[in-house]
């Protein structure tokens, strides 16, 4: 079913999950034990990302088809478009079709480092393209779109950040998820300006739970989010305390606070970044309620 109905037919805030794929196939046993134990809090959907470039996309598309044959999972492909051909783009669509998947979360995706592509020279120059092309060619799909409470790392101020995600709305996408963020008053002011530009479709927040102080800064080196002075010291603390574990907990304790704060805010429902790890988001979900 096309995700962005789903959504509007919740009565209730929701959960669902983005999970990645293994690179090696030998290690997927143990990836759909870690959805096995996820399915009991009832996600609404669960997302999984590709490599960077679009690579891995034969991986994406068996592990989607999987968790929807094998886990009745709904599920939503992350969709690249850099160095993409429409061909290309048709086909990956065709064949997530024919696996019962109709839903996909369109990205412009990140250049390769090497400049071997010419991004300007595309007839994907922006992920708005990528959203009308598929409305086009598949106009049943569920269609999502990446929001970032914070600008995108390339955008030279806030508003033009909020006009790129609009022009995303508007070519035909169903709802947003948002880039992960620390401060929820960013998540707010991201949705109230959307509302004042016209559109009003489902912004559902990203959660990454910390898990340690070296995985959470090479994060926000890649994506160009921030994170507030006052948790980065919490953080920096707990280490002190008790190293990694410490951190850990103190992130999940972060988190929870986060869901709390956007759910009673009205936020749809919460897109939990799982790093495939189980055990860390089940504690979340438990101390929210939801187990």
């Amino acid at each position: 079913m096309n995700i962005g109905q789903r959504i509007a037919e919740q009565s209730k805030p929701f959960f669902s999950y983005e999970f990645f794929p293994p690179k090696d196939p030998g290690e997927w046993p143990a990836f759909f034990g870690v959805v096995e134990r996820l399915l009991p809090a009832g996600p609404l959907f669960a997302s999984v990302t590709c490599g960077a470039g679009g690579s891995a996309q034969d991986g994406t598309l068996e592990i989607v088809s999987r968790l929807k044959k094998d886990f009745s999972l709904e599920t939503m492909a992350h969709l690249t478009c850099v160095g993409a051909t429409p061909e290309h783009v048709t086909d990956f669509l065709a064949r997530l079709h024919d696996n019962g998947v109709d839903n996909v979360l369109a990205l412009r995706g990140d250049p390769p480092k090497d400049g071997a592509i010419d991004q300007e020279a595309s007839p994907f120059r922006h992920a708005s393209d990528l959203v009308r092309f598929v409305r086009q060619k598949f106009p049943d799909f569920g269609i999502g779109v990446a929001g970032y409470p914070a600008p995108h790392p390339e955008s030279p101020s806030f508003s033009s950040d909020w006009r790129y995600t609009v022009a995303k709305i508007r070519e035909g996408a169903n709802f947003v998820v948002t880039q992960l963020f620390f401060d929820v008053r960013e998540y707010f002011h991201f949705v109230d300006r959307l509302n004042d530009m016209g559109v009003s479709v489902p912004v559902i927040p990203g959660i990454l739970p910390v898990q340690s102080l070296a995985s959470i800064r090479r994060t926000l080196s890649l994506c160009g989010a921030n994170i507030p002075g006052k948790l980065y010291l919490e953080l920096e603390a707990a280490h002190a305390e008790g190293g990694t574990e410490a951190v850990r907990q103190a992130g999940i304790a972060y988190a929870v606070r986060q869901i709390r704060t956007l759910l009673e805010g009205g936020a749809p429902g919460i897109h939990l970044y799982t790093l495939n790890r189980a055990e860390t988001c089940l504690n979340i979900l438990n101390e929210v309620g939801v187990l």
